[in-house]
């Protein structure tokens, strides 16, 4: 399997922590931003639950620009390779 080895941006991750730290944000927002936060300074990648999260915000347009930011990124660290079969 190949690593991706995006890592999310400074400004993504304060966002994340200011989403985790809302008490009115949603839970999938602070789902995403956990997800997000344990990729900073990390090789890790995006898990298939996240990553099909991810993919439903980003299709919905109930979410705020927010939550599509933190989808976005948590996406582009999924596994290249999990998103061709």
């Amino acid at each position: 399997m190949s690593n991706n080895t995006k890592q999310t941006s400074k400004t993504v991750a304060h966002l994340a922590a200011e989403t985790l730290h809302d008490p009115k944000a949603s839970a999938i927002a602070k789902s995403l931003a956990a997800s997000a936060l344990s990729q900073t300074h990390s090789a890790r990648q995006t898990s298939a639950e996240i990553e099909h999260k991810a993919s439903e915000v980003l299709n919905s347009d109930k979410y705020s620009k927010d939550t599509k930011t933190l989808a976005a990124s948590v996406l582009a660290q999924a596994n290249k390779e999990r998103k061709l079969k």
